[in-house]
């Protein structure tokens, strides 16, 4: 009976191993969707390149659906996704904006330097503040910001190929 009591623990572990596996191995994301039409911040994001007007989001000054992703040169998986918003700049060109979370100016200058710059414009983040206002759990996350400002898309995690589909269709759809 002992023996019985020792084990029990071993195999819940090993279970919650197994559907920890199988929820890792999804190929679909379950918070790659539709987001709740929250509206995006209102906070102004100073540039990284120099430019006197700061990038805001909601009202949207470029008066057209835009692509948020917030970055950093220290995320490994944002370096991953760069070649998708590579091709989803060609894609869509000046529809791309990117943030700099918590790095340092000269390191994000640096990563996109040597990996090619996809974006209209980038704005810093520096303490992280506009990353929670616009509801990031960990970079990378891409945001797709309607003309209207409203937040119509919330990728978590590293872009895919289906999410860039996603994204490119509501671009599409958001002229």
């Amino acid at each position: 009976m002992n023996r019985w009591i020792a084990i029990v623990p071993l195999l819940a572990l090993i279970a919650l191993a197994i559907i920890g596996a199988q929820n890792l191995m999804r190929e679909e994301k379950p918070s790659a969707g539709l987001s709740d039409n929250r509206p995006a911040p209102t906070r102004a994001f100073q540039r990284l390149e120099d430019a006197p007007s700061p990038i805001r989001f909601n009202p949207n000054t470029d008066e057209k659906a835009v692509v948020v992703n917030l970055f950093a040169s220290w995320c490994g998986p944002c370096e991953v996704e760069h070649p998708l918003l590579m091709a989803l700049s060609e894609q869509h060109p000046d529809r791309l904006v990117g943030l700099l979370y918590k790095d340092d100016p000269e390191n994000g200058r640096a990563f996109l330097a040597r990996l090619g710059n996809p974006f209209q414009a980038v704005g810093q983040d520096p303490s992280g503040q506009g990353g929670i206002d616009f509801g990031l759990t960990g970079v990378p996350e891409t945001f797709v910001v309607g003309a209207d400002g409203i937040i119509k898309l919330h990728v978590r995690g590293p872009l895919t190929p289906n999410d860039v589909d996603k994204i490119s269709s509501l671009l599409n759809s958001e002229r």
